[in-house]
């Protein structure tokens, strides 16, 4: 697929959803997503695959 067609996906990838929800929970005080988002960029950074649980709070946190 070339760079300029359109992705089949209109959905933000998830590392700008990680980054939206710790933006969200931080202005919101909730520490506990705060750390689950540092903890999913920390292994996104890695090249490792997040936490089930940790994914869980991202996914949640809007839901």
């Amino acid at each position: 697929m070339a760079l300029s067609q359109e992705q089949p996906s209109q959905e933000a990838p998830p590392g700008d959803t990680v980054w939206t929800v710790l933006d969200a929970a931080n202005d919101l005080g909730d520490i506990h997503t705060v750390e689950a988002c540092r903890r999913v960029i920390d292994a996104t950074l890695r090249g490792q695959d997040a936490s089930a649980s940790d994914m869980a709070v991202v996914a949640a946190f809007f839901g």
